[in-house]
């Protein structure tokens, strides 16, 4: 059983959080400043240093791959990209090579977009100007081009605009019909309150027939409506009564029974209340102090990675190159469960039916093309994929499906010893080409 170990020596002092996304590497709900140790008392906590950078308490674990990047060129072959990083305390990986690390982290794959690139097309000659927009005084006028010599392809267009515009004068005087101008401010209310029984107070406005005024030759319209307006005071308010805070109550106790959580105290705003549109309380009704339990958090167990399957045996003895089956175990370990954390859930073994092939001679034939390899190394220059033909065995006597009382699928154990027919080509052939565009390895 791996257990996590802190000092109990002063350690650094930090910014403790109490949640930690372990796929974002975020932290979030700030506790306080504690020491790092303390912090850590609960693994599912997380801390930023000098650094800032979020930090988890918590064993070393890989977090999920990001999605797929787009892909490097907008069009033909690129490559897209997706990442992972360690969160945690200590090493995802106990290798020191940076290649390995690398790829732990990074992996690239082969795009493929669209066959062809984006080409711009050219403008046809401009077309004949069209009428002027007024019958009167000046306005403007257009003319139109299209984008056909040649027409753009693959997405592409023209540069420029394809509307052309300029002033036109048609010598002709117009009339200047009044308009009126902007609403002036409404002035004062002619009461402070409004009173029961009484006329509400009033409102007024005014505006002026000048913007522009009507012309006398050629004769304008005048401007059409009233230029003054009143209205009612409905919204008059009470006077406001301003609101002030009560007083402090008990503090709660601590919010968690392990690590690091918070007192809180909280406050009513009923000394008095806010009334009548008066003003709410400033400041929060919420006060906190930070608590420290001194005791560690529960630090639940983590399932290790399946161990590689195990030899195919059976009770019933030899079944090596025998239509016989059999039966497969691997195993995985619940690591890291200390200080009264919960057991990692389900089983430690793992069974599957299967067939022992180790070292048996068959016939076979070259299979198809299998998929492209991911991109190795995943960044930088000199990045290769990678696919391979092999001779496989003809497997066609054995049964797809073995057990009782229920029948699964059957795997099958060892490396057979495999011919096939002269005639074939060799019985491993395998394709290498460079990946295109991939971009360069942080620095």
């Amino acid at each position: 059983m791996n257990l996590i170990r802190f000092s109990l020596s002063i350690s650094q002092e930090v910014k403790c959080y109490s949640k930690f996304d372990k796929n974002l590497g975020n932290c979030a709900n700030l506790l306080g400043n504690v020491g790092m140790d303390d912090c850590c008392l609960n693994t599912h906590y997380g801390y930023t240093g000098d650094d800032g950078k979020c930090k988890s308490c918590g064993p070393p674990l890989w977090s999920e791959w990001t999605a797929w990047s787009s892909c490097s060129v907008p069009c033909k072959e690129g490559v897209m990209q997706r990442r992972r990083e360690c969160h945690g305390q200590g090493k995802c990986a106990q290798t020191t090579d940076p290649m390995k690390l690398l790829q732990l982290t990074l992996e690239t794959k082969p795009c493929f977009e669209s066959d062809c690139c984006p080409e711009q097309g050219h403008w046809s000659e401009w077309g004949q100007w069209e009428p002027c927009s007024v019958t009167c005084e000046k306005g403007m006028r257009k003319r139109m081009r299209t984008c056909t010599k040649p027409p753009p392809k693959c997405g592409g267009s023209c540069d420029g605009p394809s509307e052309e515009k300029e002033p036109c004068v048609t010598g002709q005087v117009c009339p200047m019909h009044g308009g009126w101008s902007n609403w002036e401010s409404w002035k004062a209310c002619s009461g402070t309150c409004i009173s029961g029984g009484l006329p509400k107070p009033t409102q007024q406005r005014n505006r002026l027939c000048t913007n522009p005024p009507p012309s006398s030759v050629p004769p304008g319209n005048q401007c059409p409506g009233l230029g003054n307006e009143i209205r009612d005071c409905v919204e008059l308010p009470f006077c406001p009564v301003n609101g002030e805070w009560g007083s402090w109550g008990p503090a709660s106790s601590c919010s968690v029974t392990c690590g690091v959580g918070v007192n809180e105290m909280l406050r009513e705003c009923n000394n008095p209340a806010p009334a009548h549109g008066g003003q709410a309380c400033l400041g929060s009704n919420r006060k906190t102090t930070i608590c420290n339990t001194k005791m560690h958090c529960p630090v639940d167990g983590e399932w290790s990675q399946w161990a590689e399957w195990e030899k195919c045996t059976s009770s019933r003895g030899k079944i090596n190159c025998r239509k016989i089956g059999g039966s497969q175990r691997r195993q995985r370990w619940c690591d890291h469960t200390a200080f009264d954390g919960k057991t990692c859930h389900g089983g430690i073994s793992d069974y599957r039916p299967c067939f022992d092939i180790d070292f048996c001679n068959f016939n076979g034939k070259l299979s198809e093309w299998s998929e492209w390899s991911l991109c190795e190394p995943p960044c930088g220059e000199g990045s290769r994929r990678s696919r391979e033909k092999k001779c496989t065995p003809d497997l066609s006597e054995y049964p797809e499906k073995i057990g009782y009382p229920v029948k699964t699928t059957a795997y099958f154990y060892g490396i057979p010893k495999v011919k096939c027919p002269e005639t074939e080509p060799p019985t491993e052939i395998k394709q290498i080409l460079a990946c295109m565009n991939v971009p360069p390895c942080d620095r």
